[in-house]
């Protein structure tokens, strides 16, 4: 089976699968007037997703799940899965109450088409190319997930009709993962015996435990800054002069240009190694996070071009921590590694998106994206550890 047509599926089912995460983000405004929705409201609205992520995804290490069921059928079911639940939301929702719930459920659905996604890309290559490939992946979840953003910013829809389109991109990415996905020739064998404790037993393992450490210094930056960045871009001075709106503004930025950076630092992480490609993204957006009060007040165009470069740096290393994952860990228990690895990252997020506005109420946009960076500035210690004790592994020469 032609390798680039499966890599090209599963990088589909990504885009359109994901869709549906942040599409109620992309409708907060109109939800303000038409369910006088609170900013505490709004956080739960993205939270309550990221909280039945980590639940799906305890739920399926615990299982092994991601080891155990053929991954491209379980991609498929938890796709049509989560935007039949969008779906729901879209033509009987009325207030906060009757969403939050759908919007958990939407995230445990979705920890079977993340985890798994990756899992399946890892299957179509080797170490030696490996970096380059889950970059792929990782811009095609940039992308599906700032695509309600698209969806809001180009046409006049109402706010159902945005939840509608995402979840029948969901759809579609179903019917592809059921149609056209299949494993790789480096798939791992099933594992032999259920070891939902190796999510934990990973940690006492230098390799593992470093590439987690550094993935759990990105993941308290990447969703806050995803959810928060309209907020930010809307309360600075030059709102009224961003390229087309701010919801364009966010998709070119973190969906169009963080594409990109997945792309540069999955080729990044196998021309380099995957500690050096990870410490240039995660030094960048710490760097970014700390210049952020002084560029709030740039000029439209210098504003948008930091938030490119910011969107672009604060994705780029996710491929290249699922590479090192996959190549440090048990490789019977990948499934169960990346599912783990996930779960606690996602649970880090649902503590800095709850965070960020509270500052920003107390001290302004202005600064509040200060409180994500030394989640960056952490990994990139951390990923620079395991650089040193791993170099056979990270070196582009010792790749195999």
């Amino acid at each position: 089976m032609n390798v680039g047509v499966q890599r090209g599926a599963i990088a589909a089912v990504q885009v359109l699968g994901l869709a549906v995460w942040f599409s109620m983000s992309a409708v907060v405004p109109s939800l303000r007037n038409d369910w006088g929705l609170t900013a505490g409201g709004a956080v739960w609205l993205t939270a309550s997703v990221q909280i039945g992520f980590v639940a799906g995804a305890v739920a399926s290490t615990a299982s092994n799940l991601a080891d155990r069921v053929p991954a491209q059928r379980l991609l498929a079911v938890t796709a049509a899965a989560a935007a039949a639940c969008t779906v729901v939301l879209a033509l009987f929702a009325d207030r906060p109450a009757v969403a939050v719930p759908l919007r958990f459920m939407t995230g445990v659905f979705l920890a079977g088409v993340y985890p798994t996604g990756m899992k399946l890309m890892a299957s179509w290559a080797g170490s030696a190319g490996r970096g380059r490939t889950m970059g792929v992946l990782i811009a095609a979840l940039t992308l599906g997930s700032t695509l309600p953003h698209l969806i809001a910013g180009l046409e006049a829809l109402p706010w159902r009709g945005v939840l509608l389109a995402a979840a029948a991109a969901g759809l579609a990415g179903s019917v592809i993962a059921l149609f056209l996905v299949r494993p790789g020739p480096h798939a791992a064998s099933a594992a032999p015996v259920r070891n939902p404790r190796y999510a934990l037993t990973m940690f006492t393992e230098r390799g593992p435990r470093l590439a987690n450490l550094g993935y759990f210094g990105h993941m308290w930056e990447l969703y806050a800054l995803w959810t928060w960045i309209p907020s930010f871009l809307l309360a600075a001075p030059a709102a009224g002069g961003l390229p087309g709106s701010v919801e364009i503004t966010v998709f070119l930025a973190m969906g169009l240009g963080g594409a990109a950076g997945c792309l540069l630092g999955g080729w990044g992480a196998d021309r380099f190694g995957r500690s050096p490609a990870a410490m240039a993204a995660l030094l960048t957006s710490g760097l970014c996070c700390l210049l952020s009060p002084f560029l709030f007040h740039a000029p439209p165009l210098l504003l948008f071009a930091f938030c490119t470069l910011w969107g672009a740096a604060v994705i780029a290393d996710s491929g290249v921590f699922s590479t090192s994952l996959s190549e440090v860990a048990d490789h019977r228990y990948i499934g169960t590694a990346l599912t783990g690895q996930t779960a606690i990252g996602f649970a880090l997020t649902v503590v800095s998106i709850q965070l960020t506005p509270l500052l920003a109420e107390a001290i302004g946009w202005e600064h509040a994206f200060l409180l994500l960076a030394p989640g960056p500035l952490a990994g990139a210690l951390a990923m620079r550890a395991f650089g040193r004790g791993a170099a056979s592994v990270l070196s582009p020469q010792g790749a195999s």
